[in-house]
């Protein structure tokens, strides 16, 4: 076993902007991206969400690819966070040590699969978008312009714990001593797919998402990218970069329940953060924020509330869905938020909960209002939970 775990690199892009800067200014200045669609072509279009802002054809440019290359939604949101992580990591040249890529989709290729189905069936001029649709074709896509700077490279799919799975995992690889560094993450667009399948399991809000709401009525899907570069204690020291976040613990753990809904009891998610808090050795009142799941559906925000009072008692600290800024980014959801979470520690601020109103009965809490931590906030618990019960945390610590 190794030492202890960092995170040295974080890079982002969601429908509040490009990079970890602008995710920070409009979490502090309370400003959400859900609303109508632009980029996307559908009849939902009366649902809102969050995309990210710019087209695919901006991406190319930004990127300076070739509109010619053949690159889907989900690769080109990847490989701009990709680009951020390894540059604050300094791993945008040569680096002598062992680098994993691990990156959670679900999506895929899917929007140019949808967009393309038709002229699959008729002729064979766009048959080169089949090829980029599955999982892990994306992570490649990701990857592709750092040929040779990973020794290792795959994808985690389970939903909406993806992003986060794929920290947990590339933890575990330089724990087992199988990596000295990994980029973990995900990247997931929106698509016609997302917003047929959730509308057909009816928990789409046509308003704004109210996360741990009485009247929740939903969540709004969203999209975005966010990889973190997380390495061993003796990697970081040998490259001379400073520390952002001690990856102090994680937890994962799958109720098996229903195949879209939580325990009614949050077994699942009660597990992982007891596994999360056991393995950082750190006690529930040593946690100053929680980045909840908070998906503003009637089943999550009232099963992941249960689980939060099994573990937390009497004290439980401040609670957020940072989805009311986001919208729900599916697969790269854990990721997403655990930058939130750490941009919290790192400037010491409350993501806010936006739209609550209503309290929920059955809970002894209500979400956080007001940004200005109750204390210094030093230790934050990230929450990813994914259909069939697969459920994941994370705890960040700040660095002195």
């Amino acid at each position: 076993m190794t030492d202890r775990i960092y995170v040295t690199g974080m890079g982002i892009i969601t429908g509040l902007g490009i990079g970890k800067e602008a995710t920070l200014q409009a979490l502090q200045q309370k400003r959400p991206a859900i609303g109508q669609l632009k980029y996307l072509q559908t009849i939902h279009n009366d649902l809102p969400a969050a995309e990210a802002p710019m087209s695919n054809e901006e991406m190319f440019d930004f990127l300076g690819i070739e509109r010619s290359e053949i690159y889907t939604r989900t690769a080109l949101m990847g490989r701009i966070a990709l680009k951020e992580a390894l540059l604050e990591a300094k791993l945008d040249h040569f680096c002598k040590k062992r680098i994993a890529f691990i990156s959670g989709t679900t999506v895929g290729g899917m929007d140019q699969s949808e967009k393309y189905y038709r002229d699959f069936l008729a002729n064979n001029e766009k048959n080169a978008y089949i090829e980029a649709h599955d999982c892990g074709a994306t992570t490649e896509l990701i990857a592709k312009e750092f040929s040779g700077v990973f020794d290792m490279t795959t994808t985690i799919s389970t939903a909406c714990s993806s992003a986060e799975n794929a920290i947990i995992f590339g933890a575990n690889l330089i724990k087992t001593g199988r990596a000295d560094i990994v980029v973990a993450g995900g990247s997931e667009c929106l698509s016609k797919f997302h917003f047929n399948g959730f509308h057909s399991l009816m928990i789409l809000d046509k308003q704004l998402c109210r996360p741990f709401d009485k009247t929740r009525a939903g969540l709004n899907l969203g999209e975005g990218a966010a990889f973190l570069v997380i390495e061993s204690e003796k990697s970081m020291r040998e490259r001379s970069v400073a520390p952002i976040a001690l990856l102090a613990g994680y937890g994962n753990a799958c109720d098996a329940y229903h195949q879209t809904a939580s325990s009614p009891n949050g077994e699942g998610a009660f597990l992982a953060m007891q596994e999360a808090l056991k393995m950082s050795g750190l006690s529930a009142s040593d946690i100053d924020y929680i980045n909840a799941h908070g998906t503003g559906t009637e089943n999550n925000d009232l099963t992941e509330g249960i689980a939060i009072m099994r573990i937390f008692g009497d004290n439980i600290p401040a609670v957020s869905s940072t989805k009311s800024f986001t919208g729900h980014t599916t697969s790269a959801a854990g990721s997403v938020e655990s930058i939130a979470a750490i941009l919290a520690l790192q400037h010491n601020f409350v993501p806010l909960n936006l739209n609550f109103s209503k309290k929920i009965d059955e809970l002894s809490f209500v979400p956080a209002t007001d940004g200005n931590p109750k204390r210094e906030m030093r230790h934050t618990l990230c929450n990813s939970f994914g259909f069939g019960g697969n459920d994941s945390a994370c705890i960040f610590s700040k660095v002195e």
